[in-house]
């Protein structure tokens, strides 16, 4: 291109630029879109993982208490 103007050169440039920009804006949306999917799966996670503990703390509430040895030696 060394026949090119200054301006074609620029030009091409430019233009190499908006095409970059539109890749970088749409892997942008892609990668939102993607942390939108993993935060909404780690709440969700959380959720479950509360909720399994609540459950587990209500079961071990119900456990009989430990019985302690009558002649003192543990």
């Amino acid at each position: 291109m060394p026949d090119s103007s200054p301006i074609d050169q620029i030009a091409e440039r430019v233009d190499r630029l908006l095409v970059r920009y539109d890749e970088l804006q749409r892997t942008n949306a892609l990668l939102a879109a993607r942390l939108d999917a993993v935060t909404h799966e780690r709440d969700s996670l959380q959720s479950r993982l509360n909720a399994a503990r609540t459950r587990v703390e209500a079961l071990l509430e119900r456990l009989p208490e430990p019985a302690t040895p009558k002649d003192g030696t543990e």
